[in-house]
């Protein structure tokens, strides 16, 4: 496997794979064309103005373990309010233990600092080690390192991440397994009341959407965007919005997420023991429409400990028709999305068109082709 194996250097060949090898970039040179975005790529990176954050709401979740139905329909209506212009906001008193995301954290540094050769045996796509894919989206590469990996909220077996790690890594990494299950279970938990925080802001029954994926097959990932070798020019993670439904992401304090705001980037800066929410593609069609899946960036920075951030990627069951609800629906409202199961889209943006600026569209459009008279 390894005369197989092309790191990033000023010799690779257009047509070589090339994989993200953190420990051969040297940061005296310059790093190579295949890092650089040209502005078409970025969607106007170097655009300046005189505004940097997104101010965000803040939502204390406590307020959803009360009676107090005034306060949860006030937050709901900020959320709503958040949601119908670009898909983001964060939620404090998450009960998350932050000893969990600090153990979960280590547990992947550990994965990152491994022997090239070792991260790459344990690709199994679209599962495992992933660094610097050009496919991802367009011909230019990401400057990150990421793994990743699926979680069943319905399986009964309290080893399903414990075993995958042990079968692409070996049996000295159960314990970051471990670690790692219990972090998903604390999602699990903790993006059940969001959903009940959802469906709330938009009027339709509070469990409607904790029902809908109660059977979720979600992936788990951790992104580290290194330091070394940065310059301008590259970024973390392109322009895209999420395919799938929800995601909860927790940043660590260097920060480097923004979002495509009223025609501008703002960053979103990290808030301490807070997650960030967005709304992804599939979750807009369960809305239709009416929630906005917002496009979203990560720049790398010189800080000296990188960027690393957790992403819970909220998906429902495989073979789950995405629909919005009929009482979502106005009484002359068409519905803006055909049906279709999140297989399809999923299979979608790992086959035809990856996860991009006009994901969703592009997947409509081609479903539609199949079949005309779902447009």
């Amino acid at each position: 496997m390894a005369s197989k194996i092309n790191i990033i250097s000023p010799m690779n060949n257009e047509n070589e794979t090339l994989f993200f090898n953190i420990k051969s970039l040297d940061k005296r040179t310059s790093v190579t064309k295949d890092s650089i975005w040209s502005d078409h790529d970025q969607i106007n990176f170097f655009v300046k103005t005189n505004e940097k954050w997104l101010n965000l709401p803040i939502i204390d979740l406590e307020v959803m373990k009360g009676s107090d139905e005034a306060a949860i329909a006030a937050a709901a209506e900020i959320v709503r309010d958040a949601c119908m212009r670009h898909g983001f906001f964060l939620v404090s008193n998450h009960g998350v233990d932050q000893n969990l995301i600090k153990d979960t954290y280590q547990k992947f540094d550990n994965i990152f600092k491994l022997p090239l050769i070792r991260k790459v045996g344990s690709m199994r796509h679209p599962w495992g080690y992933s660094g610097a894919h050009a496919w991802q989206f367009s011909s230019k590469l990401p400057w990150k390192e990421a793994f990743t990996f699926q979680y069943k909220h319905c399986d009964e077996s309290e080893s399903q991440i414990v075993d995958f790690f042990k079968s692409v890594l070996g049996d000295d990494h159960q314990h970051a397994g471990l670690v790692c299950q219990k972090y998903c279970d604390a999602m699990k938990e903790l993006s059940g009341v969001i959903l009940e925080l959802l469906a709330i802001s938009l009027g339709v029954d509070r469990l409607y959407y904790k029902k809908f994926f109660k059977d979720a097959e979600t992936m788990m990932r951790c992104n580290s965007y290194p330091c070394d070798g940065f310059q301008a020019g590259t970024l973390g993670t392109g322009p895209h919005s999420d395919p799938t439904s929800v995601t909860i992401l927790y940043q660590d304090q260097v920060g480097g997420l923004e979002v495509f705001v009223d025609n501008k980037w703002l960053a979103i800066p990290p808030q301490p023991n807070t997650f960030a929410i967005n709304i992804g593609d599939t979750f807009m069609a369960l809305t239709n429409g009416i929630y906005k899946s917002c496009l979203h960036r990560v720049l790398p920075n010189k800080e000296e400990t990188g960027i690393k951030t957790l992403a819970f990627l909220l998906s429902p069951k495989a073979d789950k028709i995405v629909r919005a609800p009929n009482n979502l629906l106005g009484r002359e409202e068409a519905r803006k999305y055909p049906d279709f199961t999140w297989s399809q889209f999923f299979e979608f943006t790992q086959k035809q068109y990856k996860a991009g600026p006009d994901t969703l569209p592009k997947f409509i459009s081609w479903l539609c082709s199949f079949n005309p008279s779902k447009i």
